[in-house]
């Protein structure tokens, strides 16, 4: 018998097993909870390319670090040779190393596109104003002009 998952998130399911037809608002919200987005505020694009390149990167540098210490073994004396060789077996060199920052939850990055949308109308809304009341604005003689070719009062 398969056991119901119980989620942080809130929602349960059981694993693999048929709970009948979901409805589309249930199907909307396990999709928010778990499907996820990069984050991280580069190129999504470049981030197919450069998270494999950044993690061969460090392979790279494990292995070459490994190699080295491995050349040096022979003139070593046994305790310390027998530490190294242990460390390289366990493959302490790669504990620490880079990781890719976590996605963040679909839900969250809606909400957060959604509040950057309008902060974004709130500022071209301010914008506009700003515009308008410099277009308004009185000039050098204290004539007030509206648009480029009317003048109140007008001139006699």
């Amino acid at each position: 018998m398969r056991r119901l998952l119980q989620r942080s998130d809130g929602l349960c399911d059981t694993c693999h097993m048929a709970r009948g037809p979901k409805s589309p608002q249930r199907k909307k919200a396990l999709s928010y909870a778990r499907d996820r987005r990069n984050a991280y505020g580069g190129n999504d694009k470049a981030a197919r390319k450069a998270i494999p390149a950044r993690k061969a990167g460090e392979n790279r540098r494990a292995r070459r670090k490994a190699g080295h210490a491995l050349a040096g073994i022979a003139r070593l004396d046994a305790p310390v040779a027998d530490m190294v060789e242990s460390a390289l077996r366990h493959d302490l060199e790669r504990v620490g190393g880079w990781t890719k920052a976590a996605d963040m939850p679909l839900g969250d990055h809606v909400a957060n596109r959604k509040a950057r949308a309008e902060r974004r109308i709130g500022s071209n809304a301010r914008a506009r104003a700003e515009a308008g009341r410099q277009r308004s604005a009185p000039d050098f003689n204290g004539m007030i002009s509206v648009g480029s070719d009317i003048r109140f009062p007008p001139e006699d």
